[in-house]
């Protein structure tokens, strides 16, 4: 009686895990891959200045008044961006050598070479032509911009500041649109990558 009793149960219950098997991936696979896409994204913000990424983080619940913004809160939440959006560009330009102390000097690349900022040291004339200004600075410079707004975008309280009822368009977008400058920017990063070690970016190992 007992092995009939436990026949059935099993033959009830097997069919019933065997569909939660099936459910639960198909249920939980679309936001697996939006998790991923959101992550991979989000790592993004390990090529753009440090500094930069960390003020935004810090001054935006601030500058947004937490997503709840009038006029004055969204002109000081667009000066952020703008900011933040000019600084991850310009630093971009910027590059890092050791000196013959072993001191982490930086500068400006130029055509001509790196100008140092504070002119402690100076660039020896054989290696101007591998700190000169490329068009690949330029391509990074504006893929930094475009991954700091991906980022923005993910921001609530940014989000909030200028949508606070967006439509149902208007979500799909600022949904999307983020995930595809993610992606764009993450094929072109590896591609081309950056060999310079500017302000608020790994320090040069030369």
């Amino acid at each position: 009686m007992d092995v009939k009793v436990s026949n059935l149960y099993d033959e009830q219950k097997l069919p019933l895990l065997h569909n939660m098997e099936i459910a639960e991936p198909q249920r939980n696979l679309f936001h697996r891959a939006i998790n991923q896409t959101c992550k991979s994204t989000a790592h993004l913000a390990n090529l753009l200045p440090t500094g930069t990424v960390l003020s935004f983080q810090l001054l935006s619940p601030i500058f947004t008044n937490q997503g709840k913004c009038d006029h004055v809160t969204q002109l000081m939440t667009l000066s952020l961006l703008s900011l933040c959006g000019a600084s991850c560009f310009l630093l971009c330009f910027t590059d890092s050598f050791k000196d013959n102390k072993g001191n982490i000097c930086y500068g400006f690349a130029t055509f001509k070479g790196l100008w140092i900022i504070d002119g402690s040291a100076t660039l020896p004339h054989e290696l101007d032509a591998k700190y000169q200004l490329r068009f690949i600075d330029f391509m990074h410079a504006i893929m930094s911009i475009l991954v700091f707004s991906a980022i923005a975008m993910f921001d609530h309280n940014v989000v909030n500041c200028f949508f606070p009822s967006p439509s149902d368009e208007m979500r799909e977008i600022l949904t999307a649109l983020p995930v595809g400058i993610g992606v764009f920017c993450s094929m072109l990063f590896v591609a081309f990558p950056t060999h310079r070690h500017g302000i608020g970016f790994p320090l040069s190992t030369n």
